[in-house]
């Protein structure tokens, strides 16, 4: 029977995909508003299809500029977050060349950047400030790698440098970026621990394949969702301390969650 769930889905995503991906690639040749939409209809027939349940707590930020900062756990959070809200996503470059993935990040109107790139640091983060004060939401993940869904990893500062540099484009000259928290808390109806969350996380030891072919197996997630308090950009902001108040109000609500408090 599994491989009649695994035809599902594959199918469900297939057809999902060669319906949807021309109108994005012509909202995105256009530079249609449409085109920061598009993706959510995606993410929710995945998320329908692979039996994942999202509960939110809060709300997201309704003041703009608008920066997102989320743990990351697996390539499961891409959909969870493309599912609440209509965002982009930055991501390595790597990712670009991916089979699939690549596509859908493409699609996604997605912000790669070239680590290795030092000279062109200046112009990518400029891209994403841009990007952010035409009204887009960006959503970072600071930890620069996936966890096992049990804590968050010591962030990297130095990837805020796009929330800092958005500050001169804003019209009130201030960016705000909010803390959000992805827990994954139950597995087919009950509580999924730490030890069943390897289900979902991606260490990067494992392949795509077998991650993905898990989550199907599992049939039922349950995913937390959860909207901090939003930290303040502004000109005379110091980074460092901006981004450290980012992680330790990530940090509590991650935990607060996985505690089920």
């Amino acid at each position: 029977m599994i491989w009649l769930r695994y035809a599902y889905v594959a199918l469900a995503l297939f057809f999902a995909t060669v319906i949807l991906s021309p109108l994005q690639s012509l909202a995105l040749w256009r530079g249609w508003r449409l085109a920061r939409k598009m993706p959510r209809y995606w993410h929710m027939v995945a998320c329908f299809v692979l039996g994942i349940r999202i509960h939110v707590h809060g709300e997201i930020e309704t003041q703009r500029p608008l920066m997102l900062s989320a743990n990351h756990t697996s390539w499961l959070d891409i959909i969870v977050l493309g599912r609440v809200a209509d965002v982009a996503f930055i991501a390595k470059s790597e990712v670009r060349s991916w089979p699939i993935f690549g596509l859908f990040a493409r699609l996604q109107n997605s912000v790669f950047i070239e680590r290795a790139d030092k000279r062109g640091t200046g112009r990518q983060i400029n891209s994403i400030a841009e990007r952010l004060a035409a009204g887009e939401i960006i959503i970072l993940f600071p930890e620069g790698t996936t966890s096992d869904g049990n804590r968050l990893l010591p962030l990297k500062y130095s990837l805020f440098g796009a929330a800092s540099s958005a500050v001169p484009f804003s019209p009130d000259g201030t960016v705000h970026v909010q803390p959000v928290a992805v827990a994954y808390t139950g597995i087919q109806g009950m509580p999924m621990g730490r030890f069943k969350r390897s289900v979902v996380s991606w260490p990067g030891d494992v392949e795509m394949l077998p991650s993905l072919a898990g989550v199907i197996r599992a049939r039922a997630l349950d995913v937390d969702v959860c909207f901090g308090e939003s930290v303040t950009f502004e000109a005379g902001t110091k980074r460092k301390q901006a981004a450290a108040e980012v992680e330790e109000r990530m940090r509590t609500l991650l935990a607060e969650r996985l505690s089920g408090r």
